[in-house]
């Protein structure tokens, strides 16, 4: 018997509020919008979105420009963020490993967690130089086209990897590998050697190195550095990659007794 809620079942997703989370995701993904603009990229009927729209900025959940027809997000979306920042055990574990490893190369680095086939920044640490990464915590890429992705993928078995790439792959770069097989190999190669490579795949000019942390029994998170190329010379890379497999093995993390002396050849 319907008691007259926007809902599918008792025990199945509420309607309305679904929306509300999917409208979250939509403009923390590709930006604010205006109420037409948001209906069509969500598929919602522009009648149906309004009241959602007033509901969630009385609430504090999105804003609006000062023309009031910009949808953006709120005040308590930072809050909620700052939340899970303080709460989340990971990131408090991985606080000093991660000054360390910047401490030791001058180098961006940056925690990500897997979520689905993509990879989210968690955390980062920025370089000391003036010519560094661009990137932001809350930024959702590819897994398989990261380091930290790919070092992830690495400590799951090879069906489940797979099911993680995508037969279409969309190149982010012009240097991003868009043959699923081609990148499967290249998660092999990291399982092999401990640690993940990734060169201009996802930003021009940087190459990044990555190694899964241990910190829980789903193996969802890693650790990266990200570098200029430019700025890799006189063994730079190798010291990055030593720091990071130290880093994994003194945490547990199960890096391959070979990897510090006999690492496989990447680009």
């Amino acid at each position: 018997m319907s008691d007259g809620t926007d809902q599918k079942t008792a025990a199945g997703p509420v309607k309305s509020a679904a929306r509300a989370l999917d409208l979250l995701d939509e403009i923390a993904a590709r930006g604010p919008g205006t109420q037409l603009q948001l209906s069509q990229r969500l598929s919602i009927p522009k009648s149906s979105l309004h009241a959602l729209l007033r509901t969630m900025c009385d609430k504090g959940w999105l804003a609006t420009d000062p023309t009031g027809t910009v949808y953006q997000l709120g005040i308590h979306s930072l809050t909620v963020a700052s939340s899970f920042v303080d709460g989340d055990p990971v990131l408090a574990r991985a606080r000093t490993v991660m000054d360390e490893v910047a401490t030791a190369t001058e180098e961006t680095v940056h925690l990500g967690r897997l979520d689905g086939a993509s990879v989210i920044y968690t955390a980062k640490r920025e370089s000391v130089h003036p010519l560094r990464m661009h990137s932001a915590v809350g930024r959702r890429l590819p897994a398989y086209a990261t380091s930290l992705g790919r070092a992830i993928l690495a400590q799951h078995p090879a069906e489940g990897r797979a099911a993680l790439v995508p037969e279409q792959i969309n190149a982010m770069t012009p240097y991003t590998t868009t043959d699923k097989q081609a990148v499967l190999e290249i998660i092999e190669q990291a399982s092999v050697q401990g640690y993940a490579v990734e060169s201009e795949e996802s930003c021009v000019g940087v190459r990044c190195f990555g190694v899964a942390l241990p910190f829980t029994a789903a193996k969802v998170d890693a650790l990266s550095v990200a570098v200029p190329i430019s700025r890799l010379v006189d063994g730079r890379e190798d010291f990055i990659i030593e720091t990071l497999l130290s880093v994994a093995a003194r945490l547990g993390g199960g890096v391959p007794s070979h990897s510090m002396m006999h690492r496989v050849s990447h680009p």
